[in-house]
């Protein structure tokens, strides 16, 4: 009986996919498809628009833009609204975070009712923001505090509209905090004060700072609740963007675009230092 020798098969060494392969398989199908569609959206909704703006502003030359920005108005807008932003910034940092730890770690009657209402910024149109602040702190103010056109009116309604960014940041950090580290702590006899400085506040830096970058480009933009409630005299309680409000009324478009690109510059800057602030917070903690 014969016996039938099959073939041997040479056994090659196989090579560990690349790192373009291992991607190619994990990318899901319909992957470049919606990185066009947000791509062309972006583009048209925040990237074209920008570039219009910043082309705008350098129709002039360097130069140009130069002199618009530094006209006295300009800077005594900017001026004002730069410290009125960073001091709301500040405050927002403090009574936020005091705010999202009263809701989260306190019960009280009317918590619900509170904790909607820290939302209203968002959803009540700004210009009614300033309508209701101006029926509030006006010449005919019901309470008889009268701060209407006047900077802290400004800083007032900035307080209004930027109160939900530190809150809403700092909140769901609080709700998922591991409480058992806080109980270790205060067993081994640490102060509440030290188990908060120690312990709570280091996990909240990186929320506190993201709500505080957001708090700071919201105020230098505003325009709705100050336009009424700041008088919008030059020099003294004009903001920035009420003062790009006039040049365009005044049919200076270019002076108009130079100030506005600069805020755009000033916000980018400011969210990415605070944004590597955040990430230097978060890789120490």
């Amino acid at each position: 009986m014969t016996q039938v020798e099959t073939p041997a098969i040479a056994l090659r060494p196989t090579r560990p996919p690349g790192r373009s392969e291992r991607t190619s398989r994990r990318r899901p199908s319909g992957f470049g498809l919606g990185v066009g569609f947000v791509t062309i959206y972006l583009s048209l909704i925040v990237l074209i628009p920008l570039g219009a703006v910043i082309a705008r502003s350098n129709s002039q030359g360097l130069s140009g833009l130069w002199h618009q920005i530094t006209q006295p108005d300009a800077l005594a807008s900017l001026r004002l609204t730069i410290g009125v932003s960073a001091l709301v910034s500040v405050v927002n940092a403090f009574m936020g975070t005091l705010i999202a730890w009263t809701l989260v770690r306190d019960r009280f009657p009317g918590q619900r009712v509170i904790d909607a209402l820290i939302d209203l910024p968002f959803a009540l149109p700004t210009i009614v923001a300033g309508l209701v602040l101006l029926a509030l702190y006006g010449p005919t103010s019901a309470i008889h505090l009268r701060l209407a056109y006047t900077r802290p009116a400004v800083v007032i309604a900035l307080l209004f509209v930027t109160l939900p960014f530190v809150v809403r940041s700092v909140q769901p950090v609080l709700m998922e905090l591991d409480r058992e580290m806080e109980e270790a702590a205060k067993s081994l006899g640490a102060s509440s004060f030290t188990t908060f400085r120690r312990v709570v506040l280091p996990n909240l830096v990186p929320a506190i700072l993201a709500g505080t970058a957001l708090s700071f480009a919201r105020a230098i933009s505003e325009f709705g609740s100050t336009v009424l409630i700041s008088g919008n005299i030059p020099n003294k309680t004009e903001v920035a963007a009420v003062h790009i409000y006039s040049q365009i009324q005044s049919d200076n478009v270019t002076g108009a675009a130079a100030l506005s690109t600069l805020l755009l510059l000033i916000a980018l800057v400011v969210l990415a230092a605070f944004a590597l602030i955040q990430r230097w917070a978060t890789r120490r903690g």
